[in-house]
């Protein structure tokens, strides 16, 4: 791909939360490719955060790594110092991290437990998180924070796991509209809501969940970890400075 289309983020400095693996990962990659410097994010792995700060750095760019257990509310405020002493400053802030409550060991646990920990790690991390980075754009030359909500949030799926993720999502994609309103003019905040896409749980899905993704899906296939990506990396860059309180669904065309 020609290296010209890669220039939306020169200059421009970005955190993604959960950016080991999966979408996380698909993005830092994108915004650095766009020319951002980025701070890539984990919470255990720290070899697989490594790994990509090195092979942004071979590439040219500057990247490094902080790592901060997010379910922990006395480390949210701590991890957005850490963020913006790394580089002076923050332009971009992008809410990734959240629990694997389908192929992780926490798949495992209740629906209370499975509750609890969305609130603390999907809720509460996004939202003082993107309060604290917010107040820290604001007072400074404003910025760009984007959340990740899920497309069938309000609209509905039927089981636990469509329940549990209805229930934080739409947090997610509510809040993000009241700050931006809080936060305007300085700061723009929007969410992507993702469809169906082909991350570590799709890749194993049943043939009945491949089936079903097709047939609700109109354009037939599963979206890509890169196909969110690149929306983000429109969304925090310079040529979308008039759009904010917005939710934008990536998912195919799916409807239900």
């Amino acid at each position: 791909m020609n290296s010209e289309c890669f220039a939306y983020l020169a200059g421009m400095k970005a955190v993604v939360t959960g950016s080991t693996s999966g979408i996380g990962r698909a993005i830092a990659s994108e915004l650095s490719r766009a020319g951002a410097d980025v701070v890539i994010h984990g919470c255990h792995n720290y070899g697989a955060a490594n790994d990509l700060a090195v092979q942004f750095q071979t590439n040219g760019k500057r990247a490094c790594v902080v790592m901060a257990d997010l379910s922990r509310e006395e480390n949210l405020h701590v991890f957005v110092e850490q963020c913006w002493s790394e580089f002076n400053g923050i332009d971009i802030w992008i809410n990734n991290a959240g629990v694997d409550l389908l192929t992780g060991e926490e798949a495992k646990l209740p629906f209370s437990q499975k509750l609890q920990r969305l609130y603390e790690v999907d809720v509460r991390a996004t939202l003082l998180l993107s309060r604290l980075s917010g107040a820290k754009m604001s007072a400074s030359s404003g910025g760009v924070i984007l959340n990740i909500g899920w497309d069938q949030a309000d609209r509905g799926m039927e089981g636990d796991s469509g329940e549990l993720f209805a229930a934080s999502k739409n947090a997610i994609m509510g809040f993000t509209r009241s700050l931006s309103l809080s936060l305007a003019p300085s700061v723009r905040v929007n969410c992507i809501a993702p469809g169906w896409i082909r991350t570590k749980w799709g890749k194993g899905a049943s043939s009945a969940w491949q089936e079903r993704v097709l047939r609700e899906t109109p354009l037939q296939r599963w979206g890509t970890p890169e196909d969110i990506a690149v929306m983000a990396r429109f969304l925090v860059s310079r040529e979308a400075n008039y759009i904010t309180g917005q939710i934008f669904n990536v998912n195919g065309g799916a409807e239900r």
